[in-house]
């Protein structure tokens, strides 16, 4: 399964989860129940977004723009995942193993700076009602919505750049289910050094300053809604980003054992049940989460299948 120590290597074998043996089936069979919901959920909320009159609000318009990077995070991932499930591996050509490495990243990029953009929403909703409309019109929504696209999809080539242009001339064996970044610099015979410098980097503008200002603005929404006299007031404010909460800490809960805690001691079991979290299970939480907790959208679904 390897290619000889001169050539150089055209294509990677990911060994996916090892012998499941006879679990690979029911694994199989778990992981396409759970993809085709996280596909349907998060196309449920976009269309529900887009056709319901009382879903027009902008926290509805930044969460369609969340769902639509689940799809992308989902489906970048799983649908390569299947074969390595039924076939014991998956053989992946170096191009798609860098698209594959560039649409995730950009995805999990673009999902921090959103869920930014949610919670400073959620501030202005509650810290500041009275103004709430005004401030949020249409021109600063379209321009929330943008720019986390634009900042995750092309500063996202600075991390994945340095990366495409790795030589590999000696294993060509990925023990993982996807192409991520540190299984691909153990298989370099190229000089790293410098990528987790830029890795370091790259995490500043998509982890810990939207981290940092997701934690300031709940800071003043707690406080806002302590200042609120009536226990029904306090409950009812609360519920408005409740969610939003929720799967904040849930995404970033991933990402931090992820990619923020050193990864030496940790075994591979491990780090593949997280990234199966941060993959697989993360994509389908959030629409679950929004559904179940939010009475718009209860209200929109019932709406829907009573028309039908």
């Amino acid at each position: 399964l390897s290619t000889m120590n001169q050539t150089r290597v055209t294509e990677f074998i990911l060994l996916g989860f090892g012998n499941l043996y006879s679990f690979s089936i029911i694994f199989f069979i778990l992981l396409l129940i759970i993809f085709l919901f996280t596909i349907i959920g998060n196309l449920l909320i976009i269309i529900l977004v887009c056709t319901n009159a009382r879903l027009q609000s902008p926290m509805y318009f930044f969460l369609c723009h969340l769902s639509f990077s689940d799809l992308i995070l989902s489906t970048s991932i799983v649908p390569n995942m299947f074969d390595a499930i039924l076939l014991g591996w998956k053989i992946m050509t170096y191009a798609a193993c860098v698209s594959q490495l560039y649409f995730y990243s950009g995805s999990i990029a673009t999902e921090c700076l959103l869920l930014s953009v949610m919670s400073y929403d959620r501030y202005l909703a509650i810290c500041n009602p009275l103004r709430y409309s005004s401030i949020m019109d249409y021109k600063l929504r379209i321009g929330l919505s943008v720019w986390p696209w634009l900042v995750g999809l092309t500063v996202n080539l600075s991390g994945v750049l340095p990366i495409a242009n790795l030589n590999f001339c000696h294993d060509n064996i990925i023990d993982h289910f996807y192409c991520d970044v540190s299984p691909l610099q153990k298989l370099s015979c190229s000089d790293t050094s410098h990528i987790d410098i830029e890795s370091f980097l790259f995490s500043l503008p998509f982890f810990m300053f939207p981290c940092g200002l997701i934690i300031v603005t709940y800071v003043y929404i707690f406080l806002a809604i302590f200042k609120i006299p009536s226990k029904t007031g306090k409950q009812k404010t609360f519920s408005t980003c409740s969610s939003h909460l929720i799967v904040v800490g849930t995404f970033y809960g991933s990402l931090t054992i992820k990619y923020m805690i050193p990864s030496k001691g940790q075994s591979l079991l491990f780090n593949k049940i997280v990234s199966l979290l941060h993959t697989v299970f993360t994509p389908l939480f959030n629409p679950i989460i929004y559904s179940l907790r939010n009475q718009d959208i209860k209200m929109a679904l019932k709406k829907v299948s009573k028309s039908e």
